[in-house]
């Protein structure tokens, strides 16, 4: 068995693949593995430096000459509640999102594909299987969660529970300095309400009250359409080869 010192990480780096993100260009990534005792605080360490989380792999961008994927984290304390944003929580003001462990179930699997059949059907993740789904959930050693977004019901205010069918979730990681959404996904007939930047807000009021002052967002492509929704969340910051840049503006 491969054994993996948990006070010197190894690294490792991927064959070139082509870009999801940029056409024509080819992506490599460094990653190593978040296992043991110390998952949780590496992973802290990792994101701070711009990694993401896979199951038990962290990982980077290194692709050569290019430097076009930028981590990105909303600023918590400065938050903007931009007018469309109140907007949007108005619309979903009757949801309710309500955090479990990191156990995958049928339910979940179901809203998961039908949102990559309608969303990303020519995307990387469309031949997941509800194995490599649970996997994706459960195959961790890190401090994470799935909130689950429901309905609320007559009952919430006294159990805190939604009702009904999954609207929508998200596979989030708790951290030292805030909460990483690693994936996220919502039922493709509801759109109209924006549940996506809806997921995003709601996670900025939960590490609102937990005291923390950032959530991570991954990557920002410039010059990917798909991307650029992430722009939008401000004020924010921008990892660079000086460290965490604050951006005010679009």
């Amino acid at each position: 068995m491969t054994q993996h010192p948990l006070d010197a990480p190894q690294f490792y780096l991927t064959a070139p693949s082509p870009c999801p993100y940029l056409a024509g260009r080819d992506e490599r990534k460094v990653f190593t593995h978040l296992v043991g005792l110390r998952a949780s605080s590496l992973n802290d360490i990792l994101t701070q430096g711009g990694f993401r989380r896979s199951q038990n792999i962290a990982y980077r961008p290194a692709c050569d000459g290019c430097r076009a994927c930028v981590s990105v984290r909303i600023d918590v304390a400065d938050f903007v509640w931009r007018r469309g944003f109140r907007r949007v929580l108005r619309t979903n003001a009757d949801l309710i999102g309500v955090e479990q462990g990191a156990l995958a179930d049928s339910e979940q699997y179901a809203l998961f594909r039908a949102y990559l059949d309608a969303r990303h059907a020519d995307g990387g993740m469309v031949d997941m299987t509800v194995l490599d789904f649970s996997m994706m959930v459960e195959d961790t050693h890190v401090d994470t969660m799935v909130i689950e977004y429901r309905r609320r019901g007559p009952d919430t205010a006294i159990n805190g529970r939604g009702q009904g069918p999954l609207v929508a979730a998200a596979l989030t990681d708790l951290l030292g300095d805030g909460l990483s959404m690693v994936y996220s996904f919502y039922e493709p007939e509801e759109e109209a309400r924006g549940l996506g930047t809806f997921m995003i807000l709601d996670h900025v009021r939960r590490a609102e009250k937990l005291g923390l002052p950032y959530v991570y967002l991954g990557y920002w492509v410039e010059g990917s359409k798909k991307m650029d929704y992430k722009r939008r969340f401000l004020p924010q910051e921008h990892l660079g080869p000086e460290g965490w840049m604050r951006v005010d503006g679009a």
